[in-house]
């Protein structure tokens, strides 16, 4: 099968967008991804979204205000934070790995002056990416993002802290891996811990998203794609009530 023309693709991301707006239940959500290398934010309305750097020096202070910056002429009534660390009760219950320090605690209603909903990011990624079922989701990226969506309850998990080989999951999937052990040696222990924990697990779906699937030559089995632009997609789904998923709540667990 031909893959789509980039102006295809793009036209798609925007009609997906809009299809998304329109089901929502609030007329303006703001959507902030924070990642390892950079927060993404998408508005309700909008065709295309902004980012700025993240890294090890970013407190939810600063990131907030670089978003209300970056944000200062949009609309927005809430706003949905997908979370790089576990959450409990839309809380952060750790500090993430990857950013600076203070985020547990932090009133992030209070700095945004609006609702928030905060969910772990691969949660997110994964709300917006869910079909039905019993659907896995892992995010290649910084590290290794996982969650399961089961019958519409979203359960985050921290699978990639789960020991392998001489380390974690983590450590050889996620970017480190990448770089110390390059692409053909990434790419098995990619297929391998797919497999694994599909194995594991019994998932009716499973999705691989996150800025590096794109890095795959070949999906492992049983799996399909995601898309980072799924994350708005699951943020703005944070907010709808009758239009969405049979359960838009989300049990997560403290981490271990």
């Amino acid at each position: 099968m031909k893959a789509k023309p980039v102006a295809t693709k793009r036209k798609t991301v925007r009609q997906d967008r809009a299809d998304v707006a329109k089901k929502s239940s609030v007329k303006n959500v703001l959507v902030v991804d924070v990642g390892g290398t950079s927060v993404k934010i998408l508005a309700i309305g909008q065709n295309q979204h902004r980012s700025f750097p993240s890294g090890p020096k970013l407190t939810p202070k600063r990131m907030v205000s670089e978003v209300k910056k970056l944000a200062a002429d949009w609309t927005y009534e809430v706003v949905s934070i997908g979370y790089p660390g576990p959450v409990l009760r839309g809380r952060p219950v750790a500090e993430p790995y990857n950013l600076g320090r203070g985020w547990v605690g932090f009133d992030f209603a209070a700095a945004f002056g609006r609702p928030v909903k905060i969910v772990n990011d691969a949660a997110m990624q994964a709300l917006g990416s869910y079909k039905g079922g019993k659907m896995l989701f892992l995010g290649l990226g910084t590290g290794l993002g996982t969650a399961m969506i089961v019958e519409g309850i979203v359960e985050p998990m921290e699978l990639g802290h789960l020991p392998y080989k001489k380390g974690t999951y983590e450590d050889y999937v996620g970017r480190a891996g990448l770089e110390r052990h390059g692409k053909k040696k990434w790419r098995r222990h990619v297929a391998d811990v797919v497999a694994r924990l599909i194995a594991a697990l019994e998932p009716d779906d499973t999705v691989i998203g996150g800025g590096n699937v794109r890095k795959l030559e070949a999906l492992p089995p049983h799996c399909r794609a995601g898309d980072n632009n799924n994350a708005f997609r699951g943020g703005f789904r944070l907010w709808e009530e009758e239009n969405g998923l049979p359960h838009t709540g989300t049990r997560c667990k403290q981490q271990t």
